[in-house]
């Protein structure tokens, strides 16, 4: 059903006709009656003639999928095939307004497009987005409004046009991790030497000695056949499997640097032959992705990530570790990406560290907040700002004492500011996988 609106064209004439009746020597009821019935009746032909919203084809393209604060397209196609308006097959264009159903936080240009479709023809409107909210979009109608050959009275209807968009998370560190799998293919970190601690690590070929290998690597035997220092050279395992537990509680404020660390992690580790998987998690687990390899893992944990949204709710540690060990019994490497908030990693996090600890190799990873260290560092001038210094100072402190403490039950800790948690997490890695621990 297509409602009629009318539109400035007939404002301006009952404008025009008001002022014709005061200047022309005409009784004014009869005057307004006469131009009123004029204006009726063309508005109502105007109406019938006018193209329905519906006979008209109308197309949204989405971009599909785009990364938190990146541009993008939504294309619009309205096309008239010359059926339904009596007036249409002459030639005239079809004057249309639309109005799409477009999220605010999308922070489209504009929501709307105006158009003037030849018949049996095809125009396209387009705007752009910049999403300032990760999540699932579904636009599902669009507004037409289809102005009559007077341009007086509009036909508006609603149009069902479903679509799905997705805002996934940044992944600011793309370049760095492209960076360390270069390194770690020309270095051979991961792939080669396991030097350090043994065990984890697999025979990999004889060569000749040099002066930055070990002693204890020669080979003796190889030694005495060939008249030279012999080494053996040893490669870490692949298939290796590194698990990324990620907390979307309260205690997570900055989550989508938490998310690129995981992106990048899973990226660096999957290309280095190992498996990496993803169990999401507050009050309750939200999402698991089992440990793979293959091309797409990263597609998959990115997939499951983008609709996290962080809630006001304790995160429970023990079972979101009960779980993991539950689905997932071998030895790996368990990546913890909380907050190292001194009352909760106290309350919550320490005592169901050794769920994990005993068997696993634990990472814990955190974003550290900037703006404190820049307070405790900063001079006073008033006396809000040294009481703000000391608040400052305090935080630090416990801050290092949680650390302290978790580096006490054996776990790695990797706090690093917002820019550096994804490389310094991947550095860490790196060096697990260079002196097989795992």
């Amino acid at each position: 059903m297509s409602l009629p609106v009318p539109t400035w064209r007939l404002v301006v004439a009952a404008g025009v006709g008001s002022l014709a009746v005061l200047l022309v020597p005409v009784r004014p009821p009869l005057g307004l009656w006469v131009v009123n019935g004029v204006l009726l009746v063309a508005a109502v032909v105007d109406w019938l003639l006018a193209v329905r919203p519906g006979e008209l084809e109308v197309e949204r393209d989405l971009p599909g999928i785009v990364p938190l604060g990146a541009e993008a397209r939504v294309v619009w196609r309205v096309a008239h095939g010359g059926r339904g308006g009596r007036w249409s097959p002459g030639g005239r264009g079809v004057r249309v307004r639309l109005a799409d159903e477009l999220a605010p936080s999308l922070r489209a240009v504009t929501r709307r497009a105006r158009v003037v479709v030849p018949a049996r023809g095809r125009v396209t409107a387009a705007t752009t987005i910049r999403p300032s909210r990760r999540g699932r979009f579904t636009p599902t109608e669009m507004v037409l409004r289809v102005e009559g050959p007077l341009g007086l009275v509009a036909r508006q209807g609603r149009r069902r046009l479903p679509g799905v968009l997705r805002v996934y998370p940044p992944f600011d560190s793309r370049d760095e991790a492209e960076l360390r799998v270069d390194k770690a293919r020309i270095l051979e970190v991961g792939l080669r030497s396991a030097q350090g601690r043994g065990g984890g690590t697999e025979f990999d070929s004889l060569r000749e000695y040099g002066v930055d290998d070990e002693f204890r690597r020669i080979d003796w035997a190889a030694t005495a056949r060939s008249g030279k220092a012999i080494v053996r050279t040893y490669r870490a395992e692949r298939n290796q499997t590194v698990l990324l537990l990620l907390d979307s509680g309260r205690t997570m404020p900055r989550l989508d640097h938490a998310m690129d660390a995981v992106m990048m992690l899973t990226s660096l580790a999957t290309r280095l032959g190992d498996r990496a998987g993803l169990v999401a998690f507050d009050r309750e687990v939200r999402a698991v992705v089992g440990p793979g390899h293959a091309r797409d893992q990263l597609s998959r944990v990115t997939e499951a990530m983008y609709q996290l949204q962080p809630l006001l709710v304790e995160s429970d540690y023990r079972g979101a570790f009960a779980e993991t060990l539950g689905r997932f019994r071998r030895r790996a490497m368990l990546v913890v990406l909380t907050e190292l908030a001194e009352q909760a990693v106290s309350e919550t996090l320490l005592p169901a560290l050794p769920l994990i600890a005993r068997d696993h190799l634990v990472v814990v990873a955190s974003v550290a907040d900037p703006e404190v260290r820049g307070w405790a560092l900063a001079t006073p001038v008033e006396p809000g700002a040294a009481y703000r210094k000391a608040a400052a100072v305090a935080a630090l402190a416990d801050r290092r004492r949680t650390v302290a403490r978790l580096r006490g039950l054996g776990a790695v800790v990797v706090d690093a500011p917002p820019g550096r948690l994804a490389p310094d997490l991947a550095d860490a890695y790196l060096r697990v996988k260079a002196t097989g621990r795992l």
